[in-house]
C-alpha cells in the first residue's frame, strides 16, 4: 500500500500544473468524468486454466493537458469464471485495481471537441496506459482462494467520441490489457498473465 500511495502522489504531482492552468481558463472545461461498461474476453488462459468471457465497470477522471490530449486516472472491477482451477468447481477470477495513463482525443473533421463550450463534433480517441491490479479467485461460496496482491500492467485502446451535447458524450471502443503477476494457490506459487480484450461502452460528462 505504500507504494501505490507513492505512485498516487507522485501522479497528483504531475498533474498539479494542468490543475493551477485549468482553474484560469474558465473558457472552456479541462476535466471530465467517463463511466464505462464492458464485455471482457481473455485472449489466453490464466495459468493453464480457461477462462469463459466475463464482464466489467470502471470510473475514471480525465484532465486535458493540450487541446487534444488528457491524461486519464481511475478505478475498474472485472470479472471472469474458470471451472480448471479446482476440482472443475466454478471458480471467480476477479481483477480490480487502479488504471492512468494519456488519452489523445480528436475530431474526424474541423471542429472542437465536447467539453469546450458547445456541441463537439464526431471524433476518435486512443489511449495507452499502465495498471496497478491484482487478481482474486474466490470459490462457490465467495472464500477467497487465491491473492496475486497489486502489481502493475499495461493496457492500449481506441474508440469513437459520439457527442450528445457540448458536456456530454458516448465513447465507445476497444481496450487490451495485460497483467502478469505472481499467484498463490493452495501451496504452490505459479507466474500468471492476464490477457483480455474489452468491448467497452462510456458516458464522458465534461464539468
Amino acid at each position: 500500500m505504500r507504494a501505490l500511495a507513492s505512485t498516487i502522489t507522485i501522479a497528483l504531482l504531475a498533474l498539479a500544473p494542468s490543475i493551477v492552468h485549468a482553474q484560469g481558463d474558465r473558457r472552456s472545461s479541462r476535466w471530465s468524468l467517463e463511466v464505462t461498461g464492458d464485455g471482457a474476453f481473455p485472449t489466453s488462459k490464466l495459468g493453464g486454466a480457461k477462462l469463459k468471457a466475463g464482464f466489467g465497470f470502471g470510473a475514471s477522471v480525465q484532465a486535458r493537458l493540450q487541446q487534444h490530449l488528457q491524461a486519464y486516472a481511475g478505478w475498474e472491477w472485472h470479472r471472469f469464471t474458470s471451472d480448471e482451477f479446482v476440482n472443475s468447481r466454478t471458480t471467480d477470477v476477479e481483477e480490480t485495481g487502479y488504471t492512468f495513463g494519456l488519452r489523445f482525443a480528436h475530431p474526424f473533421t474541423g471542429g472542437v471537441t465536447t467539453g469546450q463550450g458547445r456541441r463537439g463534433a464526431p471524433g476518435y480517441w486512443l489511449r495507452a496506459g499502465g495498471l496497478i491490479n491484482h487478481i482474486e479467485l474466490e470459490d462457490e461460496d465467495g472464500d477467497i482462494i487465491g491473492d496475486t496482491k497489486h502489481g502493475l500492467g499495461w493496457e492500449v485502446g481506441a474508440g469513437v467520441t459520439v457527442p450528445l451535447s457540448d458536456r456530454l458524450a458516448l465513447t465507445p471502443g476497444v481496450r487490451f490489457r495485460s497483467l502478469p503477476r505472481d499467484l498463490s494457490l493452495g501451496s504452490t506459487t505459479r507466474s500468471v498473465t492476464l490477457n483480455y480484450a474489452m468491448a467497452t461502452v462510456g458516458l464522458t460528462f465534461a464539468f
